[in-house]
């Protein structure tokens, strides 16, 4: 079958890519920016890609046509297919029915922590001998690639963002897992969902596709995921938490950074753990995916043993750089809630040293201004921020900084902010970049001018 994917560069289309090509199909693609890594990773695989969306990118007409959820009514490509009829589908549609059907489903829900808790989890796997596929919504450093065709069991990041301009459900639904992690709920995503209860009842269709003799793994800390599972839960039920409060899975911080791990479960310990990662929300993420594994057969401090040796993902608080003494990290924030448990679990490791942060509201739900009350506080343990501006946010961004007491400053343009900065950075200092876009460069930019001085 020759399947065509509109908008393949994207990290989830272009997993889904890869997997179609790896089932045995013809493969062919086409973007707006048909852009690194992705386009070389696909074009690794033999997938040919178009730039643009022109309509003679679909002739002669391929068997199916599987469309990306950034794609809408308008679109050249889009136009052209539905006045001729092609068949297509969304690429979570294709992926539930087409790819996923045979095997064991492991995924990753929540508003925080899905790229990362679904790395641990197919590494686990992996060192388990399992051989796992994956597609996943970032690069974790011990695979190199976002998605991989596996064996019998698949780990899949189950976004709740939409599926498509012609289906308005959450991704996720298309899944059918057979083992789900719930990591948390938030309000996010204001472009598409009105209320914090409109998320809920998708990530409660989730629910309501998981069998009885699968395995929900949720939360115990959190309400929001609590009200969901109060509508109705047909499947075992397990819960984890930071802390003694009571839960099947428990994990404690032996040391404030996050460094050294205590689990427990069904309140008998069953070991320690020390690793790379830091912060109490990788704690909890560690528990959610030793939970998961365990479910899916692997013992329990196996597992534990495993996670010692995970990297973790790039761009998931991500150190590039150690130049001149400064140390440079790059982050995918997204969310006020994520920035202050990143910010938190490096101010612990690195004690008194400078935190300076430079940060991007790139999500739409931050350009919206749904959370600017809460961004200021979710910065307090920076020493320093810049808070880059661009077109189409209307709130006040000095506002936003007023809790930061005058150590916030707000720049609009990127060589404005990498200018302040150079000014400001000494030696010892811990610079961070946080943004879930391409944040012009700065990153890297950065370290040139560091490198340079």
């Amino acid at each position: 079958m020759h399947i065509h994917i509109l908008g393949a560069c994207g990290t989830f289309m272009g997993g889904v890519a890869v997997l179609a090509k790896r089932a045995g199909h013809r493969v062919s693609g086409s973007d707006q920016h048909t852009y690194p890594p992705m386009s070389t990773q696909l074009e690794a695989e033999g997938i040919e890609l178009f730039e643009g969306y022109a309509a003679e990118h679909l002739q002669p007409h391929p068997d199916l046509v599987v469309i990306g959820n950034a794609l809408s009514r308008g679109n050249p490509a889009i136009e052209y297919v539905l006045n001729e009829g092609i068949p297509y589908a969304s690429g979570p549609r294709w992926l539930g029915e087409n790819y996923l059907r045979d095997k064991t489903v492991i995924a990753v829900a929540g508003t925080h922590g899905k790229t990362t808790t679904a790395s641990m989890v197919a590494f686990i796997l992996e060192q388990a001998g399992l051989n796992p596929g994956f597609l996943i919504g970032g690069v974790p450093h011990d695979f190199g690639a976002s998605a991989r065709d596996g064996k019998d069991f698949f780990v899949v990041e189950a976004d709740e963002y939409d599926t498509a301009f012609f289906d308005k459900r959450a991704k996720f639904v298309h899944y059918r897992p057979d083992i789900a992690i719930l990591n948390n709920l938030e309000y996010d995503h204001a472009d598409i969902y009105p209320d914090l209860g409109s998320i809920q009842t998708q990530f409660h269709h989730l629910v309501r596709t998981i069998p009885g003799n699968g395995t929900i793994i949720s939360n115990a800390a959190d309400d929001h995921l609590e009200a969901v599972l109060d509508r109705g839960c047909w499947s075992q039920l397990q819960r984890f938490v930071l802390g003694d409060a009571e839960a099947d899975w428990q994990v404690e911080l032996n040391k404030p950074g996050g460094s050294e791990l205590s689990f427990k479960h069904a309140g008998q310990p069953i070991g320690k753990l020390h690793w790379s990662m830091q912060g109490r929300h990788n704690a909890m993420n560690a528990a959610a995916a030793i939970a998961a594994c365990v479910a899916a057969g692997v013992a329990a401090e196996e597992c534990i043993k495993h996670l010692a040796k995970f990297r973790g993902v790039k761009r998931r608080m991500e150190l590039v750089a150690e130049i001149n003494g400064v140390s440079v990290y790059d982050d995918f924030a997204h969310h006020p809630t994520a920035i202050r448990l990143t910010l938190e679990g490096l101010r612990r490791n690195i004690g008194n040293s400078r935190l300076l942060v430079a940060l991007e509201p790139r999500s739409n739900t931050m350009r919206a201004g749904i959370h600017i009350e809460e961004l200021g506080p979710a910065l307090i343990a920076a020493d320093r921020v810049w808070l880059k501006m661009s077109e189409g946010i209307n709130w006040d961004p000095q506002e936003a900084l007023a809790p930061l007491e005058g150590r916030g400053r707000v720049v609009t343009k990127t060589d404005d902010l990498l200018e302040h900065m150079a000014d400001a950075v000494k030696e010892g200092d811990h610079v961070v970049f946080m943004s879930n876009g391409g944040f012009d460069s700065a990153t890297r930019r950065f370290c040139e001018q560091l490198g340079g001085s």
